[in-house]
């Protein structure tokens, strides 16, 4: 083992990328109760790029209070492609995709991500899983795919379905891609430039949006601040804070857990009670992240 894979060995998993990989997944779980409550004032791309103009906001503020230095000129290409494909490929398809696909289907299609990270990790970044590894992936998936049928309403795909599903491979490919751009500028740095990028990207949607803004409730309206504040802003940083600790084919595979804070939080928030099967599912995602991070390395 080299000095540099018994350094990132030392730093995985310790308190605070433990406690950034906490708030991660409680922001990320909440803001499908997010998505919801904004998709009934506005539209999908509205929604997206009204999340990521107060996201870029609030991080444009740490910036300041920080003196944050831009990113050299030679990165900016790999940036901006990394903040298109991370950032608003993967918001608007979702958000487009959850207009039509079940809440159950699109978590079981989202859940496809921490296997695609793990495949692309091993082949670009040269991280490699071992055989509990990959059965703890295929463990939590059929966990994630047991919530998805607890639901009640079944899973019903149609061809939203597809955009869910690119979401989940442009996520993958940010997650693994910026590995490199994290070990030269930071967590931090790197979160603020990745989603500056998104949301340039996004502005063709612009059109119509202030009017959306005018005639949405206050409650949607806070929703989206709320998204973009949170889940957006902050949860990323933490996100790739973690990244930048961890292996990604390692740290992906807590994203499994989403769904099931996810269900917890309705049942808290909304006053959905979970089935019997979603409660196994549950367990069965726990299991698997388990057998990875204890077996699968």
């Amino acid at each position: 083992m080299t000095t540099q894979e018994l350094s990132l060995k030392e730093k995985q998993f310790d308190a605070r990328t433990l406690a950034a990989l906490g708030i991660t997944l409680l922001f990320w779980a909440s803001a499908f109760a997010g998505i919801r409550a904004a998709l009934d004032a506005y539209g999908p791309g509205h929604l997206a790029l009204f999340r990521f103009l107060v996201a870029s906001a609030t991080l444009a503020i740490y910036a300041l209070v920080t003196r944050m230095p831009l990113p050299d000129r030679e990165d900016l290409p790999r940036i901006a492609a990394l903040g298109f494909v991370g950032i608003t490929v993967y918001h608007v398809a979702l958000n487009y995709g959850e207009e039509t696909v079940t809440a159950g289907a699109a978590s079981m299609l989202i859940a496809a991500a921490p296997a695609v990270t793990a495949l692309l990790a091993t082949r670009f970044l040269g991280e490699r899983l071992e055989v509990w590894g990959w059965a703890g992936i295929g463990v939590s998936f059929a966990g994630v795919a047991l919530i998805a049928l607890g639901e009640g309403s079944g899973v019903a795909f149609d061809p939203g379905a597809l955009l869910v599903l690119l979401s989940a491979c442009a996520t993958s490919v940010y997650f693994v891609f910026q590995k490199p751009l994290l070990k030269k500028y930071g967590a931090f740095r790197f979160t603020a430039y990745g989603i500056w990028a998104g949301t340039l990207f996004m502005l063709a949607l612009l059109p119509g949006l202030p009017q959306a803004i005018a005639e949405a409730p206050p409650g949607a309206t806070l929703a989206v601040v709320y998204l973009g504040v949170f889940p957006a802003a902050l949860a990323y940083m933490t996100w790739t804070y973690v990244l930048s600790r961890a292996p990604a084919s390692i740290a992906t595979s807590f994203l499994y857990l989403s769904p099931v804070l996810a269900t917890f939080i309705a049942w808290v928030w909304l006053g959905e009670t979970p089935a019997l099967l979603s409660i196994v599912g549950g367990a069965a995602a726990l299991a698997g992240v388990i057998v990875v991070n204890r077996w699968g390395r």
